[in-house]
């Protein structure tokens, strides 16, 4: 093991497209299951409204990052139609959270229409399919003129994009500044190719009455504590349930973080050498299959994302990895289990944490929109502190603002037990972390090649051999 091996950074424009398809659409980690279907929670109260302050000039933007890979097809591809000063299209992925889509298509838009005369068609797609859409628009050169992106499309999609920059520092500076990990996510070659809403946090869903039970009074901060509590727990007949199986982000939320915590990684910084095979990464595996031996539901290797909703909700297991939705979920249907649940960060491990995954939401206007004045001028007034906050507060803080202007906002006193999500934040990264975002990282975590590691091992294959495999299928990937 500690093998390193360089890697080639050619790849052909069908091989790229391809790796797009398998990527993205992949982790859709918003709700783990479809929307509810329920009665949507109220909206807050509408504050007085303030008029904006004058644009400041924008912040300078980080250094630039380099772009593996990126999807610039279309360009030949027959232009959209004509402008339509007073209509804007907005694609979105319908929310986990109904009162969210409800306030904007309710007060949000008929809003910046009385202010405008400028009519916003929010358009709504299912969980999963937005990916889809966007991939389409990109490769047409037509659809809407501003778009929600997720998790690393900004770095995919790139030379589609309007440079937003302008509106980011504008922005920033008006609300408290942004985080790091905000810019990890939309900042490519220097330049904000979105302007990010709100972090989908992963984060550890626990039963605090049967932790406390075996006398953890809060949630273990390293993994060897949970193993020890998990151990206990699941002689008691409440193992833990962490997802393994080929789902869409609970899989993930805790695989990669552990991973890093034990200071195992897929490339270098430079996201050109594997380091996968290291001694890191063989202590990480072993600790999984101990994990999994010692404290876990074996059904756990073949759930998907909503398997493990359901388990948690039939009092099956005690913890597992997972979006606030679980939470959101038992206070409609299951109050005593709500009374119950609480969040907490990913554990440590013995060379760092704690870790998170990063799963941004963010809106972008594509370059072929002929409205791209009209589109700039709607996310800035968009994201004004006042319209935002409304609208976020809507969403019962399932989305986590990037802004530290956020920090102490209301609705993380309404629910405390979201604060986590919060906080996670400032500990999240995007696969293939440290290297820059790449089509190659989507391709690894749309391939399962972590997941499977972890999981082969948990099935008796042996640690060197898992290793080899998940080796094996990166130098594909990467070239």
């Amino acid at each position: 093991m500690g093998s390193r091996v360089a890697l080639s950074s050619v790849h052909s424009r069908r091989d790229l497209l391809r790796g797009v398809a398998l990527g993205a659409t992949t982790l859709v980690l918003a709700a783990c299951s479809q929307p509810a279907t329920s009665a949507p929670t109220a909206a807050p109260a509408k504050p007085a409204a303030t008029a904006p302050a004058q644009a400041p000039a924008p912040t300078s933007a980080p250094a630039p990052a380099p772009t593996t890979a990126r999807v610039v097809p279309g360009a030949n591809a027959a232009t959209p139609s004509k402008a339509n000063a007073n209509t804007l299209s907005f694609l979105h992925e319908t929310s986990f959270i109904p009162a969210f889509d409800d306030y904007f298509k309710q007060t949000l838009a008929p809003e910046y229409e009385k202010a405008t005369g400028i009519k916003v068609d929010y358009e709504l797609t299912s969980v999963g399919s937005v990916q889809t859409r966007v991939s389409t628009a990109v490769e047409t050169n037509a659809g809407p003129d501003i778009s929600l992106i997720e998790f690393n499309w900004a770095f995919l999609y790139d030379e589609k994009l309007v440079d937003l920059t302008d509106i980011a520092g504008e922005v920033g500076q008006k609300s408290g500044g942004w985080y790091d990990s905000a810019k990890e996510a939309v900042v490519v070659n220097g330049k904000w190719k979105a302007i990010p809403l709100g972090n989908i946090g992963q984060l550890m869903v626990y039963r605090t009455d049967w932790f406390k039970a075996v006398g953890a009074d809060k949630f273990p901060t390293t993994w060897q504590e949970l193993l020890d509590v998990g151990t206990k727990l699941k002689e008691k007949g409440h193992p833990l349930g962490l997802t393994m199986g080929h789902g869409f982000g609970d899989n993930h939320g805790w695989e990669y973080p552990l991973l890093w915590s034990f200071g195992a990684h897929e490339t270098d910084e430079s996201g050109k050498t594997i380091v996968l095979d290291s001694s890191e990464t063989a202590q990480a595996v072993d600790f999984v299959r101990t994990l999994y031996q010692k404290a876990m539901l074996p059904d756990v290797l073949g759930w998907t994302d909503p398997s493990n909703n359901k388990s948690y909700l039939a009092q099956q297991i005690s913890c597992t990895n997972n979006a606030s939705s679980i939470l959101y979920s038992a206070k409609k249907d299951f109050p005593a289990i709500a009374t119950v649940t609480d969040h907490a960060l990913n554990p440590s491990g013995p060379n760092g944490g704690p870790f998170q995954l990063l799963n941004p939401w963010s809106h972008s206007i594509f370059t072929f929109s002929k409205n791209q004045d009209q589109a700039k001028a709607f996310l800035t007034w968009l994201m004004d502190p006042d319209r935002l906050t409304r609208w976020l507060a809507a969403g019962d803080a399932y989305y986590a603002p990037f802004l530290h202007a956020y920090d102490d906002a209301a609705m993380w006193k309404t629910e405390p037990r979201y604060l986590p999500y919060k906080e996670s934040i400032k500990y999240s990264h995007l696969p293939g972390w440290p290297a820059a975002s790449s089509r190659q990282a989507s391709e690894s975590l749309s391939k399962y090649v972590i997941v499977d590691m972890f999981a082969k091992a948990c099935q008796g294959q042996s640690t060197k051999d898992v290793i080899n495999a998940a080796v094996s299928e990166l130098k594909q990937i990467y070239g």
